[in-house]
């Protein structure tokens, strides 16, 4: 854990809704011999089943839907505005069209259970997967003409947060 350090998620200070809509994360899943990774600013947090949990939404046509659905964890990365333009990268390229994996700028460090974070951000959450599900046409027609014009829906995973890192300095 390089230059992280654990913290229990009811200590953190920040305002994890800036940082999903503002900053973006770095969604990450798979293995150290096969990972991908996509940028997302739709989120939660929150407490389900008495646990610390966070959601996340990919899209059904997303490469990295594949990475998650078939492992056990996941990572939400954070990371400071100096990598917005990888950030960029990662949320309009997809994985069959660019090698993400070893992309320049981007560290990975795997734990021994296939979690996947990276060097470069400040503050990361490994979660558990626990639950998934389509979201569905059940979706309000106003909203669905938004966000959905094309019908190529979003999955739904909820994670139970198993443990949080925080970069010893200050996130900015």
């Amino acid at each position: 854990m390089e230059n992280f350090s654990s913290i229990n998620v009811k200590k953190l200070k920040e305002n994890l809704f800036h940082l999903l809509d503002d900053k973006w994360m770095l969604i990450t899943a798979g293995s150290k011999n096969n990972f991908n990774m996509m940028t997302a600013s739709w989120g939660a947090f929150g407490i389900l089943w008495n646990k610390p949990i966070a959601i996340v939404f990919i899209r059904h046509n997303r490469y990295t839907l594949n990475f998650i659905e078939e492992n056990d964890l996941f990572s939400l990365s954070f990371f400071p505005g100096k990598y917005r333009e990888i950030l960029k990268l990662y949320g309009t390229k997809s994985g069959k069209e660019i090698d993400k994996m070893n992309t320049p700028g981007l560290t990975p460090i795997f734990t021994e259970n296939n979690g996947i974070y990276y060097k470069e951000a400040n503050l990361v959450f490994i979660c558990d997967k626990i639950y998934f599900s389509d979201i569905t046409n059940e979706i309000p027609m106003a909203i669905k003409k938004q966000y959905y014009p094309d019908n190529i829906f979003h999955k739904m995973f909820i994670g139970k947060i198993k443990s949080c890192l925080k970069k010893t300095e200050e996130i900015r």
